[in-house]
């Protein structure tokens, strides 16, 4: 059985998750923790690792039963097909989230550049500098086809 990512409507990930997961399918949302400032205090929150994202473990055939979910918005594709993400990869995801922190300094890098991340869960990993402010970076991760940010 394959994994495939599907797209969720804006901040509806982990409803569309555990909605998925009562329907008896296999469901990995990604999370990371960050802190977050309000007007009054800083706390720590649960939040996607990849915003509108999730991923479905399940055979081809049953591919329609996800859209039976509200907030499930369609299928990622590539190709023309619906996208296939390997076991490994998604492994992989799993174990890069066991440490939960990223620390690094912006100085010197522009974007176009290449950038290895060196800690946290995606430690190793390279990418190619999209953005750069004083907090943070976002990076573009070819080889998992995604676009993450690092904050400082």
């Amino acid at each position: 059985m394959p994994w495939y990512a599907l797209y969720t409507e804006s901040r509806q990930e982990k409803k569309v998750a555990a909605r998925l997961a009562k329907l008896g399918i296999e469901v990995y949302c990604p999370l990371i923790i960050q802190e977050r400032q309000w007007s009054d205090r800083k706390k720590k929150v649960e939040v996607p690792l990849l915003p509108s994202y999730v991923f479905v473990h399940l055979e081809a055939h049953k591919r329609e039963l996800v859209f039976q979910v509200s907030g499930v918005v369609r299928y990622l594709y590539w190709l023309g097909q619906p996208a296939v993400i390997k076991d490994s990869e998604i492994e992989i995801l799993q174990k890069w989230l066991l440490d939960k922190v990223v620390a690094f300094e912006v100085v010197g890098i522009q974007p176009g550049s290449l950038y290895e991340i060196p800690s946290g869960p995606f430690i190793g990993q390279k990418g190619i500098v999209d953005k750069v402010d004083k907090t943070q970076i976002t990076l573009i991760l070819e080889q998992l086809g995604v676009k993450i940010m690092l904050h400082k």
